[in-house]
């Protein structure tokens, strides 16, 4: 489980809440449930309004995701294909069929199956990339909706102000009420503002930096893919993709030679 996302926007809130606390507010002057059902209720309905049922439906997942992805070592993954490319230079592409099971990533079972079934490279580069962009646009759906959700709350909490401070202006007959309608008013907005930019926008560039990697990760893959099918030397393979690495990791090639700490895509 990965909880760097959940902890910074902990820290956001908590930052948030300790400073009013300092100037001498307190929690409970920020409670406002009618300012919670129209930022809540609003941007949900507008982000859905922009959406089809079924895209909408990805939002759990993502979330999933998020917080249980399964980090990706690129190191490891290279070094798969490396011993995939030397079991296929001695016992030859059809032998791959055989490891079919071992291999966890779709994307690569995919790949492997076109190459043994004697599939032309342009054409397995042609399919793989269409997978690869089939995925991207699944992604780019749900960054989408987090994106959508953290422009309209801020300006659902606008709306929940403006509907607070009519509500104040009809009741000016009792002037020492003024002060606390009207803070409670502004209450919306800054529920507005703060979900955007602690929830909804934090929520989706976090899901943009685990779409970069996974892309980076499929696109090791075709090209080692590729190097294999073309009978490439193992160790040609290796330096190959290595090169997708960052300087910092090009030098732990594998598991069992780098020393430090390992390298795993979030």
């Amino acid at each position: 489980m990965d909880i760097a996302t959940l902890i910074g926007i902990t820290v956001g809130i908590a930052c948030l809440l300790l400073g009013f606390v300092i100037e001498g507010g307190t929690v409970a002057q920020l409670m406002a449930f009618s300012s919670i059902i129209i930022i809540v209720g609003g941007t949900l309905g507008a982000t859905m309004a922009g959406f089809s049922l079924h895209e909408i439906a990805v939002v759990p997942k993502a979330l999933r995701v998020i917080f249980f992805n399964r980090p990706i070592d690129e190191r490891s993954l290279i070094e798969q294909l490396v011993s995939l490319a030397e079991k296929a230079r001695r016992e030859g592409l059809l032998y791959l069929e055989n490891y079919l099971k071992e291999i966890e990533s779709p994307f690569l079972r995919k790949g492997i199956q076109l190459v043994v079934d004697g599939t032309e490279p342009e054409l397995v580069r042609s399919i793989m990339e269409t997978e690869l962009y089939a995925m991207q646009e699944r992604h780019r759906i749900a960054q989408e909706i987090f994106n959508q959700a953290g422009g309209y709350a801020p300006t659902m909490g606008i709306i929940g102000t403006v509907m607070g401070l009519i509500h104040v202006l009809s009741h000016l007959s009792s002037p020492e009420a003024l002060g606390p309608a009207i803070a409670m008013a502004f209450t919306a907005t800054l529920y507005g503002v703060s979900s955007a930019n602690l929830i909804f926008y934090p929520i989706a560039a976090r899901l943009k930096n685990l779409s970069t990697k996974e892309e980076l990760a499929h696109r090791i893959m075709l090209e080692g893919l590729l190097a294999l099918q073309a009978g490439n030397n193992p160790i040609l393979i290796r330096e190959r993709l290595t090169a997708f690495l960052s300087p910092r990791y090009r030098k732990q090639q594998g598991p069992e030679e780098g020393e430090g700490e390992a390298y795993e895509a979030p």
